[in-house]
This record gives C-alpha cells, sequence and structure tokens, in this order.
C-alpha cells in the first residue's frame, strides 16, 4: 500500500515528536519535581509546607499524563531503544519509579495523622520523589551521550554487557553527574518559578525565589561545563558511511564509531540548530529577569525556554544517532534503523493528529479553571487541599 508519506519522513517526524513528549514532560511535570526538591528547604513548617504541597496538589496527577506518553511513544516508535534502555538499565528505572511512587503516597499520607515525625518522614519522602527522578533523567541522558555497553546479535537479541548491580553504578561517571546536576538545577529552576506564580505573597514565596536565582546561575554554569567537557574530552560518535534511510529496521547493517567532538558537528552542518543551545542559556537569564521584575510569567516562560533548549540541544547534536553502543559499532540505534515499520509509524502518526490537540486543550482548559494563588487561610476553609 503506498502511504502518503515517505518512511524516511516518518522516522524524523516521530523523531521530533518523541522530543516534543519529553519537553512537555520536563515542563509540566519537571515543576512538580521541582517544587518537591526545594520542599523542605522553603517551608519551615507544616502550614508552610502545606501550602506548598498545594501550589501541585490539583495538578500533578494529569502531569504525569506526558510521562506516560513519552514512554509509550517510545515503546511504539522506537522498539530497539525502549528495549535495550529498559532492561539494560533497569535498576535505574527502578529507583526513579520507587521514587515517583513516594511522590503520590505522600501526597496523600502525608496530613493523614498529625504527629510532627509522620508529617517530616513524608516531607523528606517528597522531596525523594522529586529530587531522585530528577537527578537520574539527567544521568540517563548523560550516559546517551556517552554511549552504552550493548549489543544486538544475529536474531536481533540485544545484550547488555555491564550488569554489575543491574549495571546501577556504571551510570555514574564525572559527565552523566555533570549531567544528572544539570537536570536537578533545570527542574528546581522551573519548581521555583512555578512557585512564583502559584503562592502569595510572603516568606516562602520569596525563599523560592531566592533558590530560583541560584538554580539559574546553576543550570547556566553547569550547561556551559557540559559545553567545555564534549568540546575537550573528544566525546562523541559518528555513522560510517551511508546509511539508506528508507529501509527497513536493523541495526546490525550499520556502524558507529566514536569520533572526538562528533556531537557538535552537527551545529556547523545546520547552523538552525544553534537556536537550542542559545535557548538553553538565554532562558535562564529571562527567568532570573523575570524574577527581579517581579514578572512571575515571564520567570516561568523563561524557564521553561530553558528546558527546550537544553533538551532540544541533546536531540540535535546526536541526530541521527539515538543511543551509540561503546562495544559493538554494528549495534547503535539510529533515527533510521530503530524505528517501528512504516505502517505502524503512520498509523500512530494520524491517531496522534487526532488525540494529542485534545490532550493540549484539556491540560490548558484544567489549569485556566484550576488557576489561581494558594493562600494560607485556604488551608483551614478548603477541606479539599492535601
Amino acid at each position: 500500500m503506498e502511504l502518503p508519506l515517505d518512511y524516511m519522513t516518518l522516522r524524523v517526524i516521530w523523531w521530533g515528536l518523541v522530543g516534543v513528549l519529553l519537553i512537555g514532560f520536563a515542563i509540566m511535570d519537571g515543576f512538580d519535581m521541582g517544587v518537591a526538591a526545594l520542599l523542605p528547604f522553603v517551608a519551615k513548617n507544616d502550614s508552610e509546607r502545606r501550602t506548598v504541597i498545594n501550589t501541585v496538589g490539583a495538578t500533578w496527577e494529569g502531569n504525569q499524563v506526558w510521562f506516560i506518553l513519552g514512554g509509550g511513544a517510545i515503546f511504539a516508535a522506537w522498539p530497539f531503544v525502549y528495549a535495550v534502555s529498559f532492561s539494560g538499565f533497569y535498576l535505574a528505572m527502578f529507583l526513579v519509579l520507587t521514587a515517583l511512587i513516594l511522590r503520590p503516597v505522600g501526597f496523600k499520607y502525608r496530613s493523614k495523622r498529625p504527629g510532627k515525625a509522620w508529617r517530616r518522614n513524608w516531607d523528606w519522602a517528597l522531596f525523594a520523589g522529586g529530587f531522585i527522578p530528577a537527578l537520574v533523567f539527567g544521568v540517563a541522558i548523560g550516559n546517551v551521550l556517552q554511549g552504552a555497553p550493548f549489543s544486538f546479535d544475529s536474531d536481533l537479541r540485544a545484550t547488555y554487557h555491564d550488569m554489575f548491580l543491574g549495571g546501577l553504578l556504571g551510570l555514574f561517571s564525572p559527565f552523566t553527574v555533570l549531567c544528572g546536576l544539570t537536570s536537578v538545577a533545570m527542574l528546581v529552576l522551573q519548581g521555583s518559578t512555578w512557585l512564583g506564580l502559584k503562592l502569595e505573597k510572603g516568606i516562602v514565596r520569596e525563599r523560592a525565589l531566592r533558590f530560583g536565582l541560584f538554580a539559574a546561575l546553576g543550570v547556566i554554569l553547569l550547561f556551559a561545563a557540559g559545553y567545555v567537557f564534549i568540546r575537550f574530552s573528544g566525546l562523541g560518535f559518528t555513522v560510517v558511511g551511508s546509511v539508506n534511510s528508507g529501509a527497513p529496521s536493523n541495526p546490525i547493517h550499520t556502524e558507529v564509531v566514536p569520533a572526538a567532538g562528533a556531537w557538535l558537528n552537527n551545529f556547523a552542518k545546520y547552523p538552525w540548530m544553534w537556536a537550542a543551545p542559545v535557548l538553553g542559556f538565554v532562558g535562564p537569564l529571562i527567568a532570573i529577569a523575570g524574577q527581579r521584575l517581579r514578572s512571575d510569567w515571564l520567570a516561568f516562560s523563561g524557564s521553561s525556554l530553558a528546558i527546550v533548549g537544553i533538551i532540544g540541544t541533546v536531540g540535535c547534536s546526536m541526530f541521527p544517532i539515538i543511543l551509540p553502543s561503546t562495544v559493538d559499532a554494528h549495534s547503535s540505534l539510529l533515527v533510521w534503523n530503530a524505528s517501528s515499520s512504516h505502517l505502524t509509524l503512520f498509523i500512530m502518526l494520524l491517531v496522534t493528529l487526532v488525540f494529542l490537540p485534545i490532550v493540549l486543550f484539556y491540560t490548558a482548559w484544567v489549569y485556566k479553571v484550576l488557576f489561581g494563588r494558594i493562600k494560607t487561610e485556604d488551608l483551614r476553609t478548603n477541606p479539599d487541599l492535601y
């Protein structure tokens, strides 16, 4: 059957769509994680902590839809990527999911008892539910950039070659920790700007904005440090020879090898890609300006642009590589060799064109209805608050 879009075009579209979903997750669920990571530091007593928790209390469940959409899109559009990453990084994924489970349990159970120890312990559980995923997601991106030790056999069965503690300790290196800290700073900035939007004027809001200023500076410095590391460490991979972008998916028919500084080559080849790293630096500056000008929406917009720029920089620098292998040149996953079939991508695109606008419209409507600043007096008068 002749389809309106060729295989190569569909692969590029789905590469972009997965990036959009990951950015959506980082922006929407990112401020949930950022608020949770800030909770023990910006709120000093029970009423302050309840106020901070309720800034995300009405929307955190809906925000996790982006996480499900992103994971589902990777599973359906890039099955090789899903198989290698989710099985090879099993314990890291388990750690993230455990932390994410702590967050809803913390929301629901924290205020069930009045005891100080009970509530303090759940506050730290909420902190873990925000900080740990933010850190591990960044470490995971660092491992994607430096490659993973996996290979395929002739039957396309994947083998992960570093299974000490499930490969968990092997995930951490100076570069991946740098990426993890960048992720934490980025999401803490997102959380602080959200608190600026949702909290009434007062000491808690001022503390959040102060942390946001340091987080914004941290994003700039850590993002710059990542560039310096890649520039002078020679980190990067490149595709050897030509690849048939319209051929059926089969990783073992391509060759990808380490190449010093290759992650920077696309920016010379496609100058428009510089828009991503520029946003990565300009976004935090806009957030700082918004905080100084007491423009909460400007600060939140700047923080969100920083997320777009940083995640976009990773995707643009690696294209068309998705996940390089460090142990087998013929096992790396590319946009051209790791996707689902032509027909599957086309059908999924039609479904996405119908349902993604519905998700976006419904999300916008929910935020419009539920939006408003959380006030201390609401804790006494609103029985629906945590």
